[in-house]
């Protein structure tokens, strides 16, 4: 059985992981299923998953691939437009056109990610960050536009696409937060993590020692754009109306803002980044004159004090914790035994 460092089984640590989230799930119905939670409070909990998969989505090509796309929102609309075409126009109950159209969202951003990216990780920089923000205005003008092309209504453009299914549930959103974060970690802890961490460190000298760059490369950004598409159609399912005017350019730069305020290559600094700004201005919103100034002023402190982020490249890992606790335990027993003789 394989083992990290510390000795604690991997197995073990991912079976603890998985315990401890069905105790979170468990205890987050009952609180909603009481009362204690109103539905306002669930809205902010599934915008919060959404923004959470966004964000380390978006850590998987810039904080570990080192790249800096700014088309994310393009493919979260992409996701969103396709799960909610087909949400729409399936016969399936929703219980089984859910998980489909979850897949098929992330699919078709997938491919989205690959038709750009061969182009675009050629280059590097500010230049990458152009070529990418040009793609996803250009996705972001294409589903406003599109209807006039085709000649009857498809993504029904300014109008809205309107009357969405919806799906999204606090339970099974959370439930794809924890499956995309099982699937980026695993990927980043493998040999192939490792090729793309190499990539971020030094390119020359990665594609020197054998790695494959442009695969390497290609694969990340195409996994980004998978988990985007999922995160668009659970914001589908959730919102119920889709407006091309939602994926603007902004939208990229406040999912970026969560990426960098949390920390480039810490998952657990994306979600808790994402946590926060995603509650942020709801808290403010009493003070609806200054909150964006509040919310600016807070994002210019972290940058001044913790430029590298709230966690910088930290991740949290339970079996970590694990592994120092059994051996500060150890190391007390083998102490009081030394002592005892």
């Amino acid at each position: 059985m394989v083992k990290n460092k510390k000795g604690v089984p991997r197995l073990l640590s991912y079976a603890i992981n998985t315990l401890l989230f069905v105790v979170f799930l468990v205890i987050l119905n009952s609180l909603i299923n009481s009362g204690i939670f109103s539905s306002y409070y669930v809205k902010i909990l599934m915008l919060i998953a959404i923004n959470i998969i966004l964000a380390v989505s978006l850590n998987l090509a810039t904080g570990f691939l080192g790249q800096l796309p700014l088309g994310h929102a393009g493919f979260m609309a992409v996701g969103a437009y396709s799960s909610a075409i087909f949400m729409k126009a399936t016969t399936l109950p929703n219980i089984a056109a859910f998980p489909i159209g979850l897949i098929l969202g992330g699919i078709v951003a997938a491919i989205f990610g690959f038709i750009i990216g061969i182009p675009a990780l050629r280059l590097r920089g500010d230049y990458l960050a152009i070529i990418t923000l040009g793609f996803g205005e250009i996705i972001r003008v294409v589903l406003l536009n599109i209807d006039s092309v085709l000649g009857f209504n498809f993504t029904y453009g300014a109008s809205s696409l309107k009357n969405i299914p919806k799906t999204t549930t606090v339970t099974n959103a959370f439930i794809c937060v924890f499956i995309v974060f099982y699937i980026i970690h695993t990927t980043i802890k493998s040999k192939h993590g490792r090729a793309v961490l190499s990539i971020r460190e030094n390119e020359i000298a990665a594609e020197s020692c054998g790695v494959n760059t442009t695969y390497y490369k290609t694969m990340a950004f195409v996994m980004s754009a998978f988990f985007a598409g999922v995160a668009g159609s659970l914001y589908a399912g959730y919102v119920g109306i889709l407006n091309p005017s939602g994926f603007a350019f902004m939208k990229s730069i406040e999912i970026l803002v969560m990426v960098v305020l949390g920390g480039m290559g810490s998952l657990i600094g994306s979600a808790i980044s994402a946590t926060v700004l995603t509650v942020l201005p709801e808290l403010l919103r009493s003070f609806s004159e200054y909150r964006m100034v509040a919310y600016s002023l807070l994002l210019i402190v972290v940058m001044i004090f913790k430029p590298s982020g709230l966690m910088g490249t930290y991740d949290f890992s339970l079996s970590r914790i694990i592994g120092k606790s059994g051996d500060k335990i150890s190391s007390l027993l083998g102490g009081r035994k030394e002592g005892e003789r």
